[in-house]
């Protein structure tokens, strides 16, 4: 199956999605748009609405790696909440640098949703900029509170350390 590229908005970024039947090879944040398709779930989370990327698979969760394990770990995060990087660690028995690590060179985010992922005592990182992070949070908050669903989380929240997955 050719591998199809394409790009969508969110907010001022452009999402750019390598994708090939519902498997995503690729996802990088630009400033610059990609004309192409991009998968339907990734294009409704791009527009701030609730979605379910479950459906989609990525490359970044096949084998039995360290990283893998991290990411299939990562993707049980639900939408609107939040681990540290040391909860990840725990549940997949590494330590919370080897997630911050993996969580950096996430081919596929969004779909293996390292915006999620923050630190013990902050928001943590996220390239290639830290909006991207806090816009990604705060969308899912408020799609969480269009639905009329509490527990939501915000940036603030994630740093306080309120509303956590694990």
């Amino acid at each position: 199956m050719e591998v199809t590229g394409g790009s969508c908005r969110l907010g001022l970024w452009h999402v750019h999605v390598w994708w090939a039947g519902n498997t995503v090879h690729r996802v990088r944040f630009s400033t610059t748009g990609l004309s192409g398709p991009v998968p339907a779930p990734i294009r409704q989370f791009c527009a701030g609405r609730l979605a379910n990327l479950s459906g989609l698979a990525s490359i970044a969760c096949e084998g039995d790696t360290p990283y893998a394990r991290i990411y299939r770990a990562v993707r049980e995060v639900p939408y609107g909440s939040t681990a540290t990087y040391g909860e990840i660690a725990a549940k997949v028995g590494t330590s919370p640098r080897a997630v911050g690590q993996a969580m950096a060179r996430n081919p596929t985010p969004l779909v293996v949703p390292c915006h999620r992922i923050v630190a013990a005592h902050g928001i943590g990182g996220f390239s290639p900029a830290l909006e991207i992070k806090e816009l990604l949070l705060g969308m899912e908050k408020k799609a969480m509170g269009k639905k009329g669903r509490k527990g939501a989380v915000t940036p603030d929240t994630a740093v306080q350390g309120k509303e956590r997955y694990i």
